[in-house]
């Protein structure tokens, strides 16, 4: 039986409370329903004794004190699932936003997920391509990662998650496909991802969700629950390989501080909830791969740091949940390198077991580590010529200064439409390290430089590369 409750005793904002409520549940779904005759939907979000508190999607203005009509529905909010989610275009709340009618549901889910057991958890391996040399090469994303990317304010964020959902693939020739979701974004920004994706031919593989900066915070919330949710089927019921987008989770932190506000809790660290660590591990944790599915669901949160601060909650808290991080860097981007990857900080903790023989090539981990320990020496030998000039550097530091140059606008470097493939990357990363002495390069075995590392003739690396 389902009850019904008329008239509310308080409105504060968004927020209607009900006393003399039996049998509620935390998250449960509420009906409301106007003098008007319509209806807006709502979620209990607080529950003491007998008094709920109701978080109203679509806010309060309009509603009655008197009058209102409120019925709790009896269950968590859901999201219809079906194969028929490729390729289309939903709202926040997962209900289709792009004038194609509505989804006729093989099943329905809870959007909060079901707890995954930590036993039943596969190991991640195999790798995710995305034709980024600085991604592919050096923070190699793995199958069941959730690898996020801390970038800046003004960054060329949203151009790198476009070409990640343009060019990413599996090897094994299985089902991919991308979930995208944006949330809080402008109306701009989400006709440029839609053009975008449907320009290049890729929409067929994508399922997108759009939270737009003028909708409701509350349904900003929901929103990446909603696209791992239609992730978690496709993975888990219909067996694919799922790359899940999440872009900017410092929107949902802020909404998330906003409605924590709201309800009088007592705010921590710049204001944001105590209980922001579990609230993002709920979401960063349903990445993964479970025993009896072929399926994996891969993480990318994509954050914007405050003021460049990598020490603030939100990508503090995401770097202590999630699998590395791909920093993108203010001073590369100020000199039109694109994407601006810094290499340094930027790492993939799951990296090594999901490349080299048998997954990627087998010289890729000796490169990568050659690369980075290369490019740590080039910093080395800048900040000495900072000092004392670059024509006193010795023999060595001059070509590390050079090799910087050209590794980061040759490798690093790429153009928005140029898809690299992996033997690409790497043909390139060793093409690179043949600029320097073979006695430079110390974290490659012998028998490895012998197979691979070729000197260099008079030609730049810009003439060989622009050439192909």
């Amino acid at each position: 039986m389902i009850l019904e409750y008329k008239g509310l005793n308080q409105i504060h904002g968004s927020l209607v409370i009900l006393d003399g409520v039996e049998d509620a549940s935390y998250e449960e779904m509420v009906s409301l329903h106007l003098d008007d005759g319509s209806e807006r939907a709502g979620r209990i979000v607080k529950i003491e004794g007998k008094r709920v508190v109701v978080q109203v999607f679509a806010g309060t203005r309009g509603i009655s004190m008197m009058n209102t009509r409120t019925r709790l529905v009896g269950r968590p909010m859901e999201m219809s699932l079906s194969p028929e989610i490729i390729g289309r275009v939903f709202d926040g709340l997962g209900s289709p936003a792009d004038g194609l009618g509505e989804i006729y549901p093989v099943c329905k889910r809870n959007v909060n997920g079901s707890p995954i057991n930590p036993v039943a958890r596969v190991y991640p391996r195999n790798c995710i391509r995305t034709g980024i040399s600085s991604i592919d090469a050096l923070a190699t994303l793995i199958r069941g990662q959730k690898l996020p990317i801390f970038t800046g304010s003004g960054m060329k964020h949203n151009e790198l998650a476009v070409q990640i959902v343009k060019q990413a693939s599996v090897a094994d020739g299985s089902d991919f496909a991308v979930v995208f979701a944006a949330m809080g974004v402008k109306n701009d920004v989400a006709d440029y991802f839609r053009r975008s994706f449907e320009a290049s031919n890729v929409m067929d593989r994508v399922v997108m969700f759009l939270n737009l900066s003028n909708d409701p915070i509350i349904e900003r919330i929901i929103t990446p629950r909603c696209a791992l949710t239609a992730a978690e089927y496709l993975a888990y019921d219909l067996n694919m390989n799922i790359l899940v987008i999440l872009t900017d989770m410092t929107a949902y932190a802020e909404a998330l501080r906003e409605f924590s506000s709201s309800r009088g809790e007592i705010p921590g660290k710049k204001g944001y909830p105590g209980y922001l660590y579990s609230d993002l591990a709920s979401i960063y944790e349903r990445a993964g791969i479970i025993h009896g599915s072929n399926g994996s669901v891969t993480q990318i949160p994509i954050l914007t740091m405050p003021n460049d601060d990598i020490t603030h909650p939100v990508p503090d808290l995401t770097g202590f949940i999630t699998e590395g991080q791909i920093v993108l860097d203010r001073e590369l981007d100020s000199i039109g390198i694109y994407p601006p990857v810094s290499i340094l900080p930027s790492l993939s903790r799951l990296m090594k077991d999901g490349i080299g023989e048998g997954y990627t090539r087998e010289d890729h981990g000796p490169l990568s580590n050659q690369l980075f320990s290369t490019y740590a020496k080039v910093q080395d030998a800048k900040a000495l010529a900072s000092v004392i000039g670059e024509e006193e550097l010795s023999q060595l530091d001059k070509k590390l200064v050079e090799f910087g140059r050209e590794f980061e606008h040759f490798f690093i470097g790429q153009s928005e439409n140029e898809n690299r493939t992996i033997e690409e990357t790497l043909d390139l990363g060793w093409e690179l390290l043949s600029m320097l002495p073979k006695e430079a390069l110390d974290r490659i075995s012998e028998d490895m430089l012998s197979a691979h590392y070729r000197k260099m003739k008079s030609k730049s690396i810009k003439y060989t590369w622009d050439m192909r």
